[in-house]
């Protein structure tokens, strides 16, 4: 008897790699292997799920770098590098570890220091540099939680691209800085791009402008008023203009436009655009860096989940691509875990889901299901080993 348990974080109160430990925990008194494959779906824990994969040290090792801050602040960013089949290494880029929310300073107060104006992607073109000066030639870059609506101007400035005002100096950081943009100069963007396959990983298909674009949607999480969301809007169809300028495109709109465009405050514009990256869902991408069908052939059951099952779970987030793939791989029995269940009992079924086991059945009290996540964990871990062995005391 094996279960594969291949969970996404509990945002806010678990990591991937700390769910798929604690439902082990609850069966570990019973006759199952287990193997534990924490997933992500492009975003937060990409790199933790990369380096998790092969424990034995055969698969991805951390490289720590001090990069620019959201705000200019250093931080320190981990990415993974491993194996691929072309012999040369591949590099797993997450965006909120260097430009995310996350990572922003704190007031006095201990909140988020939010700037939606000033914050740059300056700090994911800098892991980037890093990764091509490693020798990588494929770049995965997890996009999510990004703090910054720059339109990865940030990000192309770190590779040697000059963005600069009608007196030709570089304009500030910063989306805001982008309304100052008068000229897109690419000719020092780094030579090593060319040469490297760059992957964006994201589970948004915004475009870049208007009513659904970076500014308008996802704006307001990173502090952006009305007034702010107007005019970074703005900003961003000049920058988006001016790039597609210097790159001679013959239909400007079409880059802007693009799925994904404004995924992370715009880094996907600038990753699709100029870097010549593709895009590609983050839980099928990441399922692959993992080996999760391997993993999941003549498995028993599968228990995957995240924080919140929910109709943007049914969009394409992680447990339902972990679904889908426990269902092509013949796996019998697929269980979800979350702290809150808000689907109907015919839409987890659709989704793949047998059965959906939800904290907040046994926690009502939030503050305290997220507290306790894990010691709620373990008796759903043990529940399951049940279902799958029933004669299991």
């Amino acid at each position: 008897m094996r279960i594969v348990i291949a969970p996404d974080k509990f945002k806010g109160s678990l990591t991937a790699v700390e769910v798929a430990r604690a439902l082990a925990d609850g069966l570990a008194t019973m006759p199952i292997e287990v193997d534990q494959v924490p997933v992500a779906d492009g975003g937060e824990g990409t790199v933790e799920a990369a380096l998790s994969a092969a424990p034995d040290g055969s698969g991805f090792r951390a490289e720590t770098v001090a990069v620019t801050g959201p705000l200019g602040d250093p931080v320190r960013a981990t990415y993974a590098i491993g194996p691929s089949d072309t012999g040369k290494p591949i590099a797993v880029i997450e965006l909120a570890t260097a430009s995310g929310l996350g990572v922003l300073p704190r007031d006095s107060a201990g909140r988020n220091r939010l700037d939606p104006l000033a914050a740059t992607s300056a700090g994911t073109g800098e892991l980037v540099r890093a990764a091509l000066d490693a020798g990588c030639a494929e770049i995965v870059i997890g996009v999510g939680g990004s703090a910054n609506t720059d339109g990865g101007a940030g990000l192309l400035t770190a590779l040697g691209a000059r963005l600069l005002d009608s007196d030709d100096r570089p304009v500030p950081p910063g989306g805001g800085g982008l309304a100052r943009l008068a000229r897109v100069d690419l000719a020092g963007l780094d030579p090593r791009i060319a040469a490297t396959r760059i992957v964006l990983a994201a589970d948004v298909s915004n475009p870049l402008l208007g009513p659904d674009g970076a500014a308008a949607v996802f704006g307001p999480q990173k502090g952006a008023g009305a007034a702010d969301v107007a005019l970074l809007d703005r900003a961003l169809a000049g920058y988006a203009r001016l790039v597609a300028e210097a790159l001679r495109s013959a239909d400007p709109d079409r880059l802007a436009e693009s799925p994904g465009a404004g995924a992370a405050g715009g880094v996907g514009f600038a990753v699709l655009s100029v870097l010549g990256g593709g895009m590609r869902p983050g839980i099928d991408l990441v399922c692959e860096l993992v080996g999760l069908d391997r993993r999941l052939a003549g498995a028993d059951a599968v228990i995957t989940g995240e924080g919140s099952l929910d109709d943007q779970s049914l969009a394409g987030k992680s447990p339902v691509g972990v679904a889908r793939r426990a269902r092509a791989a013949g796996v019998p029995t697929v269980y979800a875990v979350c702290g809150r269940n808000q689907l109907s009992a015919a839409q987890a079924l659709s989704a793949g889901f047998d059965e959906a086991y939800a904290l907040s059945d046994a926690e009502p009290d939030l503050d305290r299901s997220i507290r306790h996540a894990a010691d709620l964990l373990r008796p759903i871990g043990a529940t399951i080993g049940r279902r799958v062995q029933p004669d299991v005391s």
